[in-house]
């Protein structure tokens, strides 16, 4: 069997886990996504993504949100299967359908009054749920279809997360409602956009309850001994070679709680102020013993 069957396998496999789970939380963002957005996005005129631009052309021409959503979808699929792959578009597909539908379904929310709410408050409510929506989507391996796609092309190819790429992406569409809606309906685009990213990227990677550090220090025994005795937790050692010098190195390597944090690295310090080391967020930790 040649790689690119085995990896068509492993595609499955991954896909179909858990299938009815993950497509209850895919429906379940979808409709988050749909809610906020008339309830929310649509009153403020919030523009993003083609949902951004079904506005702006609501409010030059009268057209529909719902179906200028779905036009782009139909276009953003072809390149889906461009430069994504088959495997991939076939999770956007139903996504790219069901996002302008359920847009029309929740479409009567933009008649619900929210009284004399503040604009940012309006903002900040719909970007969170907006956020919600999109970290489950994608968190259960579909898109919604939309710049969804280009994020994922960016994200793909740039090497960033998907969070992060929606700056990209969206910012000739939010640039775009200068002119349709003044510079106040700009920046409150460009906040919502933060928001909504940072919320995904949470719903998708999850919050940071660990911290990993690794850890090249002289006096090897007497940290592992402060971990492993002193904070009780487990230690794994790399091999490792200086890139400059040559020189063969040992890392240590370890998983703390974020709470324990604080007198891990100064304990580390004490014992060695001059040991080397890095810490980074730790989202998932599973295995081990």
């Amino acid at each position: 069997m040649d790689i690119k069957a085995e990896n068509k396998i492993l595609l499955d496999k991954i896909y179909n886990a858990h299938y009815l789970k993950r497509f209850i939380s895919f429906i379940i963002g979808l409709m988050l996504m749909a809610i906020s957005y008339n309830l929310f996005t649509r009153k403020c005129n919030l523009i993003y993504g083609v949902g951004g631009i079904g506005i702006i052309l609501e409010e030059m021409y009268g057209l529909n949100p719902a179906l200028v959503v779905l036009f782009c979808n139909l276009i953003l699929l072809l390149m889906s299967f461009i430069f994504l792959g088959k495997e991939q578009t076939r999770n956007t597909i139903l996504g790219s359908l069901l996002y302008p539908l359920f847009i029309k379904i929740t479409e009567p929310l933009i008649n619900v009054s929210l009284g004399n709410v503040e604009v940012i408050l309006i903002t900040l409510c719909g970007s969170l749920i907006m956020g919600i929506g999109l970290g489950l989507v994608f968190k259960a391996g579909y898109t919604s279809g939309g710049t969804d796609i280009l994020n994922q092309i960016v994200s793909k190819y740039a090497k960033m997360s998907v969070g992060t790429s929606m700056y990209f992406t969206d910012f000739l569409v939010i640039l775009a409602s200068i002119f349709v809606f003044g510079f106040s309906t700009f920046v409150y685009s460009v906040l919502s956009l933060y928001i909504i990213s940072l919320i995904m990227d949470k719903v998708i990677i999850g919050i940071s309850s660990s911290k990993a550090f690794y850890i090249i220090t002289e006096n090897e025994t007497a940290v592992k001994k402060f971990i492993t005795q002193n904070l009780s937790h487990g230690v794994t050692i790399l091999e490792a070679r200086g890139g400059y010098t040559g020189n063969m190195e040992k890392v240590i390597m370890c998983i703390v709680p974020t709470k324990e944090y604080y007198v891990f690295k100064e304990g580390i310090k004490m014992i060695d102020k001059n040991a080397f080391f890095i810490v980074t967020d730790a989202y998932e930790v599973s295995g081990g013993v």
